[in-house]
């Protein structure tokens, strides 16, 4: 691994909050492309989703779901299950950041991009009895978009619509179909 990289995640340790955020950024940044380096760090990041610190585990989903273009031996389709989770975290704004970015998933492959879609598709579907249900279904809606701005795949456009056609409030319904103006 190239010795920035290793200084960043390095850096995430720091008790420097700014030079903790700046290093997230990077990693961010670079992970946004394919890597060569992501499973020197796969194995950690897995862990640190059980982590008790919520930023480490908010990061650590982040940091995976844009690794999973960085993953030709496919372990996403087996660590999913524990990258999901996050999404679900005690604390919301961790379980958040997890559902915004976990799309990128969907970029690694059609294997990879079926298991977001029936996990999105469920969780819109039976979210309603969670906290903040409609956030939840927004972020689920825009991850749709997002995924589709990148692969454009018309299936995931519908399906994101049928989605969204199940909403059985108005003013709500209005707010996710805003995500697909202008497509």
């Amino acid at each position: 691994m190239e010795t920035q990289v290793t200084r960043y995640f390095d850096d995430l340790e720091s008790t420097d909050k700014e030079i903790q955020y700046e290093a997230y950024k990077s990693l961010l940044t670079l992970t946004e492309e394919k890597v060569d380096w992501a499973y020197e760090v796969w194995d950690q990041l897995l862990q640190d989703l059980n982590n008790r610190d919520n930023h480490k585990r908010s990061r650590a989903a982040q940091f995976l779901s844009n690794l999973a273009i960085s993953d030709p031996e496919k372990r996403m389709l087996n660590d999913f299950p524990a990258l999901w989770e996050v999404t679900r975290d005690p604390k919301f704004v961790t379980a958040r950041h997890s559902l915004q970015s976990i799309w990128r998933v969907g970029l690694a492959g059609d294997e990879q991009q079926e298991l977001l879609l029936n996990h999105f598709t469920d969780r819109f579907t039976h979210c309603v009895e969670e906290k903040n249900y409609t956030l939840i279904r927004y972020d689920i809606i825009q991850g749709l978009r997002n995924l589709y701005d990148d692969v454009k795949k018309g299936e995931i456009k519908q399906k994101a619509l049928d989605l969204i056609a199940t909403e059985e409030d108005s003013k709500y319904q209005k707010k996710y179909a805003t995500v697909w103006r202008n497509t």
